[in-house]
């Protein structure tokens, strides 16, 4: 399959679900699936900062992560993202590792 034919073709995945309020149902709005997906970039971005790499969505399809350095690769969902992260630094890239914990908390 053709990169842009997976991209077009894909079903959503779990971690892409936004929920309504107290119901726990995906949202069907799709400002608030939007909304939800910024959020997520956001809350990841923070953590991969750590690791000098940065996620942007593109079309609210996929995901892109890049370095600092501008080398990137395309991300399809969030289960995707640390082995992809890993690829693209060359080192583990672990979200429960007590020194990004530390750096997280001291408000880093």
């Amino acid at each position: 399959m053709c990169a842009l034919c997976g991209v077009l073709g894909g079903s959503d995945h779990w971690t892409e679900a936004a929920s309504r309020p107290g119901l726990g149902s995906p949202a069907t709005s799709a400002a608030a699936r939007r909304g939800e997906r910024m959020r997520r970039v956001q809350a990841a971005n923070r953590i991969l900062s750590f690791y000098r790499l940065h996620l942007a969505d593109w079309q609210g399809t996929t995901y892109i992560l890049s370095t600092a350095t501008g080398k990137s690769e395309l991300v399809d969902n969030l289960s995707h993202l640390w082995s992809v992260a890993e690829q693209l630094t060359g080192r583990l890239c672990d979200p429960l590792d007590p020194a990004l914990l530390n750096w997280l908390e001291s408000g880093a």
